[in-house]
């Protein structure tokens, strides 16, 4: 079937959409049931996605951002869209205990249990925040989630007409068979510009670290496999001999780190950038789709080698393989407009005022909220990743409210 057969019949389901919400009166249907909006129809048909086919989120606190990528048959991602975070709290880095009011970042996993239709905040996920790595590290928190009602207190707040529509995505793939999808928070873009510019701060060890996996993306267009051992995450890695996930707490086992497999042509907006001078011992190997001639002349002429500095696997047994010259990353495809795109974007008056603790970003200014918003505890482990057990009228207990 042509792509313009498909974009036909998605403007013709967009039109009966419109006509049946009008039909049977759109406001009386519960928010978590509704169709994807019209317009996502079309959006979704003109790129040649799938309402069902998985997703992956992006999320970038300093840019006010929230992407969502879909899965084609190739097997990579391609963009869909970007929304504007309409709220988060705290600053740059990430969550550390409970009541900092400090939004997180780090590699998530969201199953079809974290999905809440019922939250006092329109509709929520929650990102499952304590993560292994969260927990090897002692921080503490809980209910941190991407929700509606513009207003956080450590969450990713959007309005309700966004976070419906993520909602729904979310929803619509998790009915086509995903059984997770991962949730990456970046403080910012992982640009190399972006990275400079924070070289000072505390926190830039932890996202040297998340660079790896912010890079693999950028480079693959498929979402890294992700592994805690030593307090430490692990970006691509198989380990030796090990059947199962490694101890987040103890020593990593040996492993070999797999380089991403490139995407040629890449597709999509490319936020990577390599302003340096090329890494001639990039540390991992050359696999994957190979780049044409004038592309390989091209990178070497930027420095357009990736490196993956991953420096918390000293003590681990590694097995690397020297990159050849001109090997097959693309991540100076970026063009020069993307080399600006980390430049310190302004702030608003009373934000940068030292000892502040909370900081606002996007939209809206932050609000404290009392309101609860707890995934469910009545489901028995077996029912984690069954969709018919959430989200279509489940009862959702109450607790304590984000932090």
């Amino acid at each position: 079937m042509s792509i313009s057969i498909v974009y036909r019949f998605a403007l013709l389901a967009a039109v009966a959409t419109m006509l049946t919400g009008c039909i049977l009166g759109g406001g009386n249907v519960i928010p978590a049931m509704k169709q994807l909006p019209a317009e996502a129809q079309v959006l979704l048909a003109k790129k040649g996605l799938r309402a069902s086919s998985p997703i992956f989120v992006r999320i970038f606190k300093e840019e006010s951002q929230l992407e969502i990528w879909k899965k084609k048959d190739d097997g990579r991602y391609y963009h869909f869209k970007t929304y504007p975070i309409c709220a988060w709290s705290g600053s740059l880095g990430p969550k550390v205990k409970a009541g900092d009011k400090q939004a997180p970042e780090g590699f998530y996993t969201v199953t079809p249990g974290q999905m809440n239709p019922n939250s006092q905040f329109h509709l929520a996920f929650n990102l499952g925040y304590p993560n292994a790595y969260d927990r090897a590290n002692g921080r503490t928190g809980s209910s941190l989630m991407v929700h509606g009602d513009c207003r956080s207190a450590g969450c990713f707040a959007m309005t309700d007409a966004l976070i419906e529509e993520i909602y729904i995505l979310a929803r619509e793939a998790f009915q086509g068979g995903q059984r997770n999808f991962q949730v990456h928070a970046f403080p910012f873009r992982m640009t190399l510009a972006n990275m400079k510019r924070h070289k000072k701060s505390k926190w830039y060890g932890f996202w040297k670290t998340m660079k790896e996996g912010y890079d693999a993306f950028e480079l693959s267009r498929v979402p890294p496999k992700v592994a805690v051992c030593s307090r430490h995450y692990l970006v691509n890695a198989n380990f030796f001999g090990q059947v199962a996930r490694p101890d987040p707490t103890k020593r990593c086992p040996s492993y070999q780190k797999v380089p991403a497999q490139t995407i040629t042509p890449f597709k999509g907006p490319i936020h990577a950038n390599t302003n340096g001078a090329p890494n001639q011992n990039a540390n991992f190997t050359s696999q994957g789709a190979a780049p044409s001639p004038a592309a390989a002349a091209q990178m070497r002429n930027s420095g357009g080698y990736p490196q993956y500095t991953g420096g918390n696997t000293a003590s681990t047994s590694q097995s690397y393989a020297k990159q050849p010259a001109g090997g097959a990353s693309q991540l100076a495809a970026t063009n020069r407009a993307t080399r600006t795109a980390g430049q310190q974007q302004p702030v608003a008056k009373g934000q940068g005022q030292k000892n502040k603790q909370v900081v606002t970003r996007g939209m809206h200014h932050v609000v404290q909220s009392g309101k609860s918003d707890m995934i469910p505890t009545n489901l028995a482990p077996n029912q984690q990743n069954d969709p018919s057990s959430y989200g279509y009228g489940s009862k959702y207990s109450s607790g304590s409210s984000a932090d």
